[in-house]
């Protein structure tokens, strides 16, 4: 389990492909200095389990599916990417409860700078947009965000210039992919309701 809240902005060495799969090797300094072989870390949103760590990089097996389902087939070297090592017990909460399971790949629409901050726009999955409500919490790329507006195909987010500075979401333009993680607490309301879920408007 993660929060959402990035550790370290990492660069990707190296891309091995095998076929329907690859091995990443990330650049990590400060995510790597207490990492082991089996540990879990989280790149661009995703939940990686490290094969193994060497002067301040770490490696990891990447399938097909998370390869098809997310952003990260889109990396090369030299690429940047969010990490960050799952929550301990004893820590704050800084975000929302992350998984590091992506949910689908959104899209920046468009960016709107303002003096010190920017709202930026990202094209939503239809099957998505249910779990979406405006300040409500998103995983953008790992970085939990609060949702500004959300709309049937897009929702937008405020960057701060702690977000600008420190996350992949400061360099990022528009046409550029990015995974997307919705809150898990608005699956599981949704799992509760059961077949009531989705039918707003109708008697109880």
């Amino acid at each position: 389990m993660f929060t959402g809240i990035v550790e370290e902005l990492g660069e990707i060495v190296a891309i091995e492909s095998a076929g329907d799969s690859a091995r990443l090797t990330v650049r990590g300094p400060l995510v790597t200095q207490d990492a082991v072989h089996g540990a879990s870390i989280a790149v661009n949103g995703v939940c990686l389990t490290v094969v193994e760590v060497k002067d301040g990089a770490f490696t990891a097996d990447v399938i097909k599916e998370t390869l098809a389902k997310s952003s990260l087939g889109a990396l090369e070297p030299g690429s940047r990417v969010n990490l960050e090592r799952p929550v301990r017990l004893q820590d704050r909460l800084g975000g929302h409860l992350v998984q590091g399971h992506v949910d689908g790949v959104g899209t920046i629409l468009s960016r709107e700078p303002g003096e010190r901050w920017d709202l930026v726009t990202i094209s939503l999955p239809a099957e998505l947009s249910r779990y979406l409500v405006g300040k409500g919490s998103i995983t953008v790329d790992g970085i939990s965000l609060t949702v500004v507006e959300a709309g049937a195909d897009r929702f937008s987010v405020a960057l701060i210039p702690t977000t600008l500075a420190l996350t992949t979401l400061g360099h990022k333009t528009s046409g550029d992919p990015v995974n997307l993680e919705v809150d898990v607490v608005a699956k599981y309301v949704e799992r509760m309701l059961g077949p009531r879920a989705g039918r707003q408007g109708e008697p109880s």
